[in-house]
C-alpha cells in the first residue's frame, strides 16, 4: 500500500473517523491535476457510502464523482423482464430479489402480474429457489438470476449441484469489465478514471481491469466500502492521474488480491460461457453476459420454455435514466427526479434498485457535511 501519512486500519470506525476524513480531503485537494476530473464508480453500495455520508462534500473544486451502470436492477433489459413476466403469466412459480419485481417491462412489473394472480416470490439466493422446486415438484420454478460477479457464483453452485428436474434459471448475470469498456468505447467519452467494486473484484481480482486500464490508458483503483476506503481510492486515482499513469491499483488489499477467487472463478467457468448481453439504457454489450452452457441447457430458462420478450420501451418520457447509467448526468439533473418520480411511484429503474443512483440521492439527499 503506498504510504499516505494515514495508517490504514480495518476497524470500521477508524474508518468512519470525520477528522481523518478531513485530513484525507486536505490530501486530495493537494493531488488534484489542474483540470477537471470526472471519476466513475459502477458500484451501488460506493454510491450509498458517498452519498450517506456526505462524502462529495469533501471532494476539490473540480473533481466530480458519478455512478454508472452499478446497479445489477437498473441494467436488466425490458426484453429480459417481460421474459420473466411471461413465465410467471404462464403459471410457473417465478422467484427473485426483492427490487427485480418493480421494475416495468413492456407490459407490467413482476409485482403487478402477482397481484393478478401469477407466482412470483422473492427469494435472497438460488438456493432458496431450488428449495421451493423441492417443495413443489409438480410446478414448474424458475430463478430469474440477475447480478454481476459477485452474486454469479452462487447461481452457477447450484447449477451444479443437480438441482430437481423442475427447476430452471432465467439467466441474466453480467461482468462488469466489458461494462467498463463499452463506458470508454461509446462517444461522448468524459471519463478520466474508475473506482472499480470491491465486492465484484473479490472475485475477479484486481488484475482483471488490467486490460481495460491498457487499451484506454486509463486509471482503475479497487474501493472498499467505509468512508475512509472511498477517499484512499480516489486519492489513488487522483495521484495516477497528477503523474500521467494509468494502471490498476487495490486500495481494498484486506479483502481483494490480484487474482481474486479461484474457487469462484472456477464455478462460473464451469457453469457459464460469455455471451452478448443486452444493458438497459446502454444498450447490447459484446461478451458481457454469461450464458447457461450447453451441458447444462436442462436447467436453462430460456431453452426450456422459449420466450420471448418484446424490446420495451428502455427510455420513458422525460426519464434521464441511460443518462446517469452512462455517467453522463447525476439524478438531479433529470426533471423527474423527486416530483414525478420517487421510490414509491419510479418512473424509470434507477428508482426502483436500491443500489441504483436515483434511489440513492433520493434517500441521502441534502445529508449534512460529514
Amino acid at each position: 500500500m503506498p504510504h499516505t501519512g494515514f495508517e490504514m486500519s480495518p476497524d470500521p470506525f477508524r474508518l468512519r473517523d470525520p477528522l481523518r476524513a478531513r485530513a484525507f480531503a486536505d490530501l486530495l485537494a493537494r493531488w488534484t491535476p489542474p483540470r477537471p476530473v470526472r471519476i466513475v464508480h459502477v458500484c451501488g453500495t460506493h454510491e450509498i457510502t458517498i452519498a450517506q455520508h456526505g462524502l462529495r462534500e469533501l471532494l476539490p473544486d473540480g473533481v466530480e464523482v458519478l455512478e454508472g451502470p452499478g446497479c445489477p436492477v437498473c441494467v436488466t433489459s425490458t426484453r429480459d423482464l417481460d421474459r420473466a413476466v411471461k413465465l410467471a403469466e404462464s403459471g410457473a412459480i417465478v422467484c427473485t430479489f426483492g427490487d427485480m419485481t418493480r421494475v416495468p417491462g413492456t407490459r407490467r412489473t413482476l409485482a403487478e402480474a402477482r397481484a393478478e394472480g401469477a407466482d412470483v416470490r422473492v427469494v435472497l439466493s438460488a438456493a432458496d429457489a431450488v428449495a421451493i422446486a423441492r417443495k413443489h415438484p409438480d410446478r414448474p420454478v424458475v430463478f430469474f438470476a440477475v447480478g454481476f460477479e459477485t452474486t454469479a457464483p452462487g447461481t452457477a453452485a447450484v447449477l451444479l449441484d443437480s438441482p430437481p428436474a423442475n427447476f430452471s434459471v432465467l439467466c441474466t448475470h453480467k461482468l462488469i469489465p466489458p461494462a467498463l469498456s463499452a463506458l470508454m468505447s461509446t462517444p461522448p467519452v468524459h471519463i478520466d478514471a474508475f473506482l472499480a467494486p470491491g465486492h465484484v473484484s473479490t472475485v475477479i481480482g484486481a488484475r482483471a481491469y488490467a486490460e481495460v486500464a491498457e487499451r484506454f490508458h486509463v486509471p482503475i483503483v479497487v474501493g472498499g466500502f467505509e468512508p475512509l476506503d472511498v477517499l484512499y481510492a480516489l486519492w489513488l486515482a487522483l495521484r495516477e492521474l497528477r503523474e500521467g499513469r494509468a494502471e490498476v491499483e487495490n486500495a481494498y488489499p484486506r479483502a481483494v488480491t490480484a487474482d481474486g477467487n479461484r474457487r469462484a472463478q472456477e464455478l462460473l467457468a464451469r457453469a457459464f460461457e460469455p455471451c452478448d448481453a443486452v444493458w438497459r439504457g446502454i444498450g447490447t454489450i459484446p461478451a458481457s453476459g454469461l450464458r447457461i452452457r450447453e451441458d447444462l441447457a436442462r436447467w436453462d430458462a430460456e431453452r426450456r420454455f422459449a420466450i420471448e420478450g418484446e424490446p420495451g420501451e428502455e427510455r420513458p418520457p422525460g426519464c434521464r435514466c441511460p443518462d446517469v447509467l452512462m455517467a453522463r448526468a447525476v439524478p438531479a439533473d433529470c426533471p423527474l427526479f423527486r416530483t414525478a418520480c420517487t421510490p414509491l411511484s419510479p418512473v424509470g429503474p434507477c428508482m426502483v434498485g436500491t443500489e441504483g443512483a436515483c434511489h440513492v440521492w433520493y434517500r441521502y439527499g441534502g445529508r449534512p457535511k460529514l
